[in-house]
């Protein structure tokens, strides 16, 4: 399997992120990572990527609840922004609550919604669609 260039986390769970960057090295995920800790951070550095013309993540693994602006929030406005790449988007979150998937899942950049922890058969099942995606 062909690893991804840059992987971008965001959550505001320091645990969390530290647990997916050692689960992402072990199975050889990626190159390199981007972490925001809130979707507002993550949203104006992205912004900052596209208006530079800099590298854009190949995937974004989303948490749904965080502060200043959450999961939700990041997707109404990220998808406001004009950019060439298709970048794949996984919601991860600890909800198990019906809505929370029903309206993560109603946003078209969405791939899947995963509860977590994630497992690293799990990782290997987004590198592989990912791959697939890009044959396509």
């Amino acid at each position: 399997m062909k690893k991804i260039d840059i992987a971008c986390i965001i959550d505001d769970d320091p645990i969390f992120v530290f647990g997916i960057k050692k689960i992402m090295e072990l199975v050889d995920f990626c190159n390199g990572f981007m972490v925001f800790r809130n979707g507002e951070e993550a949203l104006n550095n992205l912004k900052a990527i596209i208006s530079a013309n800099e590298k854009l993540p190949d995937v974004i693994l989303l948490d749904l609840n965080m502060p200043v602006l959450d999961g939700i929030q990041f997707l109404e406005e990220f998808i406001k922004v004009p950019c060439k790449k298709k970048i794949i988007i996984y919601v991860v979150s600890s909800s198990v609550d019906p809505e929370d998937i029903i309206r993560a899942k109603s946003f078209e950049n969405v791939s899947d919604y995963i509860v977590k922890p994630i497992s690293v058969e799990k990782l290997k099942e987004i590198l592989n669609d990912i791959e697939q995606a890009n044959h396509c």
